[in-house]
């Protein structure tokens, strides 16, 4: 396994498919991930066509924020998939807040977050910040967001203001189609850049998810 940029994410040259964490839980695979042992090292495989954020590193992404010990809010958990990875990534001194609106997929994510340790989950609505924000360490190294709602870059600044600390990283993945379907999706993911240079956030780096992730585009900002 080579290491990408320090992610404390790993890739083999000729899988093209997959990146590799370090499996935080030896042993347990939460979705079907196959488990790779490497000189006396379990990775997870982690399908880039199944998470945006693997995507961005697939893609060749300069840099993501996530660091060992960093604390995360993650807006969108859905069934736990991505951040249980990014559970891997923060190590079992890193925590992961895992947010997620819809009691159908959080009833899913808390049994991984059951043997996570450092997972814990959240159901609440990511447009009303002010209703968990008792639940959230007061200010977090990370807000990753990945939410498919018209007003999902509104639902980002908010809670980057909330919670996010001043030279912390905030990481959107923005589903143009959620937007506007009738309209050109670099013409909004353009529109989306220059409003959060105008924001709290600049933004650090960029990429367009295709072909992994259709009309969908990556952001990585740090709060100013």
């Amino acid at each position: 396994m080579e290491e990408i940029k320090k992610f404390n994410v790993y890739e083999e040259k000729w899988n093209r498919r997959a990146i590799y964490t370090k499996n935080l839980m030896p042993g347990i695979a939460f979705f079907a991930e196959e488990l790779v042992k490497e000189n006396g090292v379990e990775y997870r495989s982690w399908d880039v066509t199944r998470s945006k954020l693997a995507a961005a590193i697939k893609k060749g992404a300069s840099q993501i924020g996530i660091k060992d010990k960093d604390i995360v809010l993650y807006l969108g958990a859905s069934h736990g998939y991505t951040p249980s990875f990014v559970s891997d990534m923060v190590d079992s001194e890193g925590f992961v807040f895992c947010l997620d609106v819809a009691p159908r997929v959080v009833r899913d994510l808390v049994f991984v977050c059951e043997e996570r340790k450092n997972m814990a989950p959240i159901l609440a609505d990511a447009n009303h910040p002010e209703e968990y924000k008792s639940l959230i360490t007061p200010q977090v190294d990370v807000v990753y967001q990945d939410i498919a709602q018209r007003n999902q870059v509104d639902i980002f600044l908010k809670n980057c203001d909330a919670f996010l600390k001043k030279g912390g990283f905030g990481l959107l993945a923005v589903k143009a189609r959620s937007i506007d379907v009738s309209r050109n999706p670099r013409e909004i993911f353009k529109e989306i850049r220059l409003k959060l240079d105008k924001s709290i956030m600049t933004v650090v780096d960029y990429r367009e998810l295709d072909p992994f992730e259709r009309d969908h585009a990556f952001f990585v900002c740090k709060k100013k």
